[in-house]
């Protein structure tokens, strides 16, 4: 055999330039559009047929049904899609990756495209040293078309030749005629190179390039195909590993929908493959099974085939599938663990947009689980003294909590700002930090405000009654505060209006000037002594506090935009 090492390392290498350029258009693709992915995903999904039509609309633009499926799960963990709407857009995205084997197939097999790349190349190489991020963001997107079409052509070049190694075509020979135990082993095959590439339209190339060489036939190539489709699920089902219970929900149907696809798709397979010969045939293609030079064409014309059949008829199980998910993987949430992340532990999404919008989303929850540790802190006002130590020791715990996931998210925008941002996703970075120490310190006043109360009940101070309903009003200003807050970080940031905050934070300060003349006045007059005013002034000083954190969140979120 005269097949050597060298040989295969520079098959290898050719699949290498493939999906290097696979990756690098990819992500430019994504970079090109930008903001529109997110607004698609979220602004159609009302119903099955609309998810659909926007995970086909997705995948098709950025050319990674794995990147559109990530981006499904951070969207359900991020609570912006429902499960159901989720698997309408992985119903779509299955449709819109097909696209790539037609561009493979008709491209680089019917059109010499390696010709043409490196003219291309040649010609938006200057777009690459542009200051401008959109153009060099085409740049990379020709480029990365390029090397594509340069790496299948490399891969078609380095494929072992049949005639000078019949030992290769006698090993698949040996495989191809089990019947049913051949299409099985061929779709495993084709599932396993999924996983370790972790690129079904890599697979999808290589199987292709073994079409048009002659080793294997269309029927061994089409179970590939189903193998590819099964593998091609184990992205999103890693990235849901450490998000939410709904999140991998999302993941795990999305493995189900291609797994029901390939179960009944087998069943009938040979009856199926002979009605995608004659849709070939019909449409001039030619037989795949006489003609090896149709094969390719006719393969994408089976994948294509089989992901729209399959949407079509899975689309109306999209509830059972959802409460098939449901029943398979338990909710194990808890609600004892308050201060966690739940939205980036999926890490960094295909585009700094994506990201930032993940970090948003982290935002919003840790603002929200800052208001309700502030409202176990008011409850400690007139929690009996026995009681609480048990509540303080659980604020206190929650403050440490609230400390690490400060840390977690600002090293989260870390990496995101070593990407390279827009001037309005700098400021949001910029913003961010901002706004993730100010709710920090919300949780800081908040432990103090309960210290102060802790100080009351070992000294055995008991505040009158009238001192009690100054201290409750003030603090459901705060909260008012603090649900304005919320409520600002949850919209988007350009839509904020800060009236009520304002508003609000001049009603506590004017309440805190109030109290603190009443109080020297009080002081004065002895209506308390002074062991109950120092701890009666530092709680509403400390309330005070927490009102200006809370209006420095949204003065940080209107600073976006602006010129600095």
């Amino acid at each position: 055999m005269n097949y050597t090492i060298l040989d295969f390392l520079q098959l290898i290498g050719s699949l290498g330039v493939f999906l290097f350029g696979m990756k690098m258009m990819s992500e430019a693709l994504q970079k090109v559009a930008g903001n529109k992915m997110r607004t698609i995903l979220a602004a159609m999904t009302s119903n099955r047929v609309k998810g659909v039509i926007t995970g086909l609309l997705i995948t098709t633009i950025i050319q990674s049904s794995s990147a559109t499926t990530v981006m499904v799960v951070s969207f359900v963990n991020a609570g912006l899609l429902d499960l159901i709407g989720s698997i309408g857009v992985i119903m779509g995205a299955n449709v819109g990756t097909t696209f790539t084997a037609w561009l493979i197939s008709i491209l680089g097999f019917k059109i010499s495209m390696v010709s043409l790349s490196l003219p291309l190349i040649g010609l938006s190489l200057p777009l690459l040293f542009s200051a401008k991020r959109m153009r060099k963001s085409w740049g990379e997107l020709i480029i990365g078309f390029g090397l594509l079409f340069i790496g299948l052509n490399f891969l078609q070049e380095n494929m072992p030749n049949i005639q000078e190694n019949p030992e290769i075509l006698n090993f698949l020979h040996n495989y191809t005629d089990l019947g049913y135990g051949s299409y099985i082993l061929f779709m495993l095959i084709g599932t396993a190179l999924t996983i370790l590439i972790q690129s079904s339209s890599a697979t999808m190339a290589l199987t292709l390039v073994m079409c048009a060489n002659g080793w294997i036939g269309f029927d061994i190539a089409a179970s590939m195909v189903l193998g590819e489709n099964i593998g091609t699920t184990i992205t999103a089902n890693l990235a849901a590993m450490v998000a939410n219970t709904t999140a991998k929900r999302a993941a795990f149907a999305h493995f189900l929908f291609n797994l029901f696809g390939v179960a009944w798709v087998l069943a009938i397979f040979p009856f199926f493959l002979g009605w995608v010969a004659q849709l070939s045939i019909y449409l001039g293609i030619g037989d795949p099974f006489t003609s090896v030079g149709s094969v390719p064409v006719a393969l994408s014309l089976f994948h294509t085939c089989f992901n729209v059949a399959n949407v079509l008829i899975l689309i109306w199980f999209t509830k059972i599938i959802a409460n098939l998910v449901t029943h398979i993987i338990k909710s194990k949430e808890s609600a004892d663990d308050a201060f966690t992340l739940k939205h980036i532990k999926i890490g960094l999404l295909s585009t700094p947009d994506a990201s930032l919008f993940q970090a948003k989303q982290e935002i919003s929850h840790y603002a929200k689980n800052t208001l309700d540790m502030y409202r176990q802190v008011v409850e400690c006002l007139h929690t009996p003294t026995k009681e609480f130590e048990k509540k303080f020791n659980k604020i206190d715990k929650l403050e440490d909590e609230s400390d690490v996931v400060e840390v977690e998210i600002a090293d989260y925008l870390t990496k995101v700002s070593e990407s390279k941002l827009s001037t309005e996703n700098s400021q949001r970075v910029r913003a961010m930090f901002k706004i993730v120490s100010e709710i920090e310190s919300i949780a800081d006043s908040s432990l103090n405000v309960a210290k102060a109360v802790g100080r009351r009940n070992e000294q055995n101070v008991e505040f009158p009654e009238f001192i009690d309903e100054k201290l409750q009003h003030m603090m459901a200003i705060v909260d008012e505060a603090l649900v304005v807050m919320c409520a600002n970080l949850t919209i988007e940031y350009k839509e904020v209006k800060a009236k009520k905050a304002y508003e609000v934070e001049q009603t506590i300060n004017d309440y805190r000037t109030i109290l603190q003349q009443e109080h020297l006045t009080a002081i004065e007059e002895k209506k308390y002594d002074y062991a109950t005013g120092i701890i009666y002034s530092d709680i509403f000083f400390e309330c005070e506090k927490i009102g200006d954190y809370a209006i420095n969140v949204t003065e940080a979120i209107k600073e976006i935009g602006t010129d600095n």
